[in-house]
């Protein structure tokens, strides 16, 4: 249950910062298998899978739940006070996840003629994606004025959200920054805990939206690690690699923009502390994997 709900909590601070990935997390940490078969089984599963599937994700929700209640009282004043640390410092976790994941991947990563146009394509997808928000505005929204155009705008949105999430690539946070939803989504779910209730229809149309994303999106990732693995994990890597200037270009979407960070306020020692953060838990999953086998 502890290990479970640990792993949970740790996804659910990845998930509400734009950056990582909370599957980044769940790949770092090694049961990110596990965690895409659990949700597909509990989906499409049989009766004796689905119920498998609940006891697991139900310790890994409880723990992200925690973990998100947490990151939104406090990451959305966060967030906009001090963007650039908090940028800098997501920067060095994606840094030092990259070459984790390579080689915990190296049986896929050797397929580079496989591969190398899939991670192409996936830096151009994030890139591409920031750019357009960048050209033609996404705009802040306020979710607590709803519209059915708002409500099928929020509804795709988590759809889109929630895909990424189960990526340990470009994280739903990152995409939800990209489309100026990153602040109304955050600062409505913090008004319904202050019992504001001008924010559910918006957060309903949302909800929707991620559960409709979950159902349909798990599916085809679980196909395509199984059937075609290093296409699928160079295309991670290049959605890694592009969510750099997803960050980068951050400041510049937020409800008072500032500038796209810089050499100048690049924060070297938050960047390095993002980088142990995630070497940490290599380690602690190394130990974690050296007690199984003594066992």
């Amino acid at each position: 249950m502890l290990k479970e709900g640990v792993g949970g909590f740790c996804m659910a601070l990845a998930d509400s910062v734009p950056g990582v990935s909370g599957g980044t997390i769940a790949f770092i940490l090694g049961f990110y298998d596990k965690f895409i078969g659990s949700i597909h089984d509990l989906v499409f599963g049989k009766r004796r899978d689905k119920k498998t599937a609940f006891s697991f994700l139900a310790k890994l929700g409880a723990g992200w739940i925690i973990g998100m209640v947490l990151a939104i009282l406090a990451l959305s004043a966060l967030f906009e006070n001090h963007i650039y640390g908090i940028s800098s410092l997501f920067i060095g976790f994606i840094a030092g996840s990259i070459p984790l994941i390579v080689k915990e991947e190296k049986d896929s990563f050797r397929e580079i003629r496989k591969g190398i146009w899939f991670c192409l394509l996936g830096v151009v997808l994030v890139v591409g994606i920031t750019w357009m928000n960048g050209k033609f505005g996404g705009g802040m929204m306020d979710v607590s004025q709803f519209s059915i155009r708002l409500g099928i705008k929020l509804f795709l949105i988590g759809m889109i959200a929630i895909s990424a999430m189960f990526l340990p690539g470009i994280s739903g946070s990152t995409l939800l920054l990209i489309f100026g939803a990153y602040i109304p989504v955050i600062s409505a779910i913090r008004g319904f805990l202050g019992l504001d209730f001008s924010y559910v229809p918006g957060l309903m149309f949302f909800g929707f939206g991620v559960l409709a994303g979950a159902a349909i999106v798990v599916k085809g990732i679980k196909v395509c690690l199984e059937k075609f693995r290093p296409q699928t994990v160079y295309l991670i890597l290049g959605m890694m690699l592009g969510s750099f200037y997803a960050i980068v270009q951050g400041p510049m979407t937020l409800d008072v923009s500032k500038p796209a960070m810089n050499l100048g306020n690049f924060q070297i020692t938050t960047s390095l502390i993002g980088l142990l953060l995630v070497l940490g838990m290599q380690i602690a999953k190394e130990r974690s994997k050296a007690q199984v086998s003594k066992m």
